[in-house]
């Protein structure tokens, strides 16, 4: 990578860490980005709305290639003590997506200037920590006949510089799930008089280990309570309604799907018992990211190609990933960037992402946009 175009994006990554956003409102963010690709390249860039894209387009245009880069931060106050800390309160990037779009930024940058015999698409998505993000992205892969896709993240606890990758299934699914039972008041001498969602709530609790047993399952199932929020703070009233919030896990969506069918029917089983009605609603919802086997093995070859130590995963992430909607749509694959073993793990308060990084990862795709 062209030192000028390093430190570019160097500058970039801290600017994007200073001024953080959450998924859905990153508007300085895309704008800033945006003006730093108009500024610094003559590549065409396309708005669409929450997020954009910016396009080579190549004489020869063999292929058409997209690499991605997320651009939202999280809730998550910053504490550290940095020249770039971010002027948000209570949402910094902790999860790398500053580096991700620098990195992506400064991929562009040599593109502009060097070339490809591909047409090259990068997309700057939003919402990736919602879910919802790529999701809204996929009208790109339909509508320029994308023919693969790339993206990387950072993860500490890897060698630091290592790419890191899996055939198949590499980020689980899962969502949230919010079960909301509801029946009568009354005055807690009384509780008879009332319909307390209480114990259905704690037999729904109580079974859920069944559900998720690998005696029933052919993958990982995982499912983890969140949040139990029953009645009022009143002594001397029975409770009416509740709400139970889960996280649903699998490893193959399928047995998400099942999964959520087993609670649903579960729930309105004991609330036809105890006189409730039960209501359900979602969030954050992610499919399973299955690699493709030719496009991982482009990473993988890119990566010894590059002199880079690179390792098979043993399995996938148990956190998910909303990359697996392009995945649906076209071949590709995501692969992960060795933050350091010891380095601070993402969604930490002592984390910021390594600048360095961004030499690797523009390295990288470099390299798969030549095969």
């Amino acid at each position: 990578m062209k030192t000028n175009n390093f430190e570019l994006a160097r500058r970039l990554r801290r600017e994007l860490h200073q001024n953080p956003e959450l998924s859905n409102q990153e508007c300085w963010t895309k704008k800033h980005l945006m003006n730093f690709l108009n500024s610094n390249t003559s590549l065409e860039v396309v708005d669409k709305g929450k997020w954009f894209y910016a396009l080579y387009k190549s004489e020869k245009g063999n292929r058409n290639l997209a690499f991605r880069a997320d651009i939202d931060a999280i809730k998550m106050e910053e504490s550290m003590a940095i020249p770039h800390a971010s002027k948000n309160p209570g949402v910094s990037h902790k999860c790398g997506h500053d580096g991700h779009a620098a990195s992506l930024a400064g991929f562009a940058l040599e593109i502009d200037q060097n070339g490809s015999d591909n047409n090259i698409f990068f997309l700057f998505q939003h919402a990736e920590e919602t879910g919802d993000g790529a999701e809204q992205c996929i009208e790109l892969i339909r509508e320029n006949d994308i023919d693969e896709i790339f993206a990387y993240h950072n993860m500490s606890g890897m060698p630091y510089n290592s790419v890191n990758i899996k055939d198949g299934t590499i980020n689980c699914a899962s969502k949230g799930m919010t079960i909301h039972l509801e029946g009568a008041p009354s005055h807690a001498s009384e509780p008879e008089k009332g319909k307390n969602p209480a114990l259905a709530i704690s037999k729904i609790v109580s079974i859920l280990p069944e559900l998720t047993s690998p005696a029933v399952n052919k993958g990982m199932v995982l499912c983890t309570v969140i949040q139990i929020d029953l009645g009022e703070k009143a002594f001397g009233v029975s409770a009416s309604k509740g709400d139970l919030r889960l996280t649903i896990r699998a490893l193959y969506e399928d047995e998400l799907n099942k999964l959520q069918y087993n609670i649903e029917k579960m729930t309105l089983f004991l609330a036809y018992h105890y006189g409730l009605e039960a209501t359900f609603s979602y969030n954050d919802s992610f499919p399973e990211t299955t690699n493709h086997d030719e496009s991982s093995a482009k990473v993988r070859l890119a990566g010894i190609d590059l002199g880079l130590d690179v390792f098979e995963m043993p399995e996938a992430f148990r956190g998910s990933e909303d990359f697996g909607h392009y995945l649906k749509e076209t071949k590709g694959a995501i692969c992960y960037i060795g933050n350091g073993t010891d380095y601070p793990h993402v969604h930490s308060h002592e984390y910021d992402f390594p600048d360095e990084l961004i030499k690797t990862a523009v390295r990288l795709f470099k390299r798969i946009s030549e095969m």
